[in-house]
This record gives C-alpha cells, sequence and structure tokens, in this order.
C-alpha cells in the first residue's frame, strides 16, 4: 500500500510514522527502527490471528 493510500485519521500515530522522513536517521537507528517495527507486526499477527479464530468459535457455537 502507498503511503498516500493509507486512510488518513486525525492525530493518527500511524500515519505519523509513515510519513517521517527517514533520511536524517543513521544506519544504526534504522536497524533499529526495523526491529521495533517487525515485534509490532508480529505483535499485530498474533492479535489478528487470535481475533479470527476467536470469531470462528463464537460463529460455530451460535451455529447449532
Amino acid at each position: 500500500m502507498d503511503i498516500d493510500d493509507a486512510p488518513s485519521r486525525r492525530n493518527d500515530l500511524l500515519d505519523q510514522l509513515v510519513r517521517e522522513d527517514l533520511d536524517p536517521l543513521s544506519v544504526t537507528e534504522l536497524e533499529s527502527r526495523i526491529t521495533v517495527l517487525e515485534g509490532e507486526i508480529a505483535r499485530v499477527r498474533r492479535k489478528h490471528e487470535y481475533a479470527v479464530n476467536h470469531r470462528a468459535s463464537a460463529d460455530a457455537l451460535f451455529r447449532r
């Protein structure tokens, strides 16, 4: 997804993050940022998986 295609919400921290200028950052700072963002991606994926499984369990329960 292109940055300009991302939904814009007022005071959205994620929006601010993806629009931040990376030019002033050093290689070490960029590597650190990548590590942090990869950790956040993993956390979001776990939450998403939980939500999908929880929804499937609820759907199965109420379809009886």
